[in-house]
């Protein structure tokens, strides 16, 4: 992978939704998948990644923090310009996980 990576890990679904909803509209992004985590900060927790150019990844990150804490609360967010290619592993992973939101 030479794009960035962005994740967001929002405690609750609906925290996650609008942040999704603000990347996607705050840049050119496309989401890489997501993923539920039990025990973020005792609640279930779901972590969303993005790809795309740095820059972009950025925007979009900031973009889905501020909504999110609006709805709800963040628990994590990180952007990695340009991740190691064994993280793509991983990353075909979370991708199954929105196949199968499908």
């Amino acid at each position: 992978m030479r794009r960035a990576l962005g994740i967001v890990e929002t405690v609750g679904f609906s925290a996650a939704v609008a942040a999704m909803d603000a990347a996607a509209k705050a840049a050119d992004v496309n989401l890489v998948g997501m993923d539920r985590v039990i025990g973020v900060n005792k609640a279930v927790g779901v972590s969303i990644h993005f790809e795309g150019e740095v820059a972009a990844v950025q925007a979009a990150v900031d973009a889905a923090v501020e909504a999110a804490n609006r709805v709800g609360k963040v628990a994590y967010y990180k952007v990695i310009p340009r991740p190691h290619e064994e993280l793509d592993k991983i990353l075909n992973e979370l991708k199954k996980n929105i196949k199968n939101i499908e």
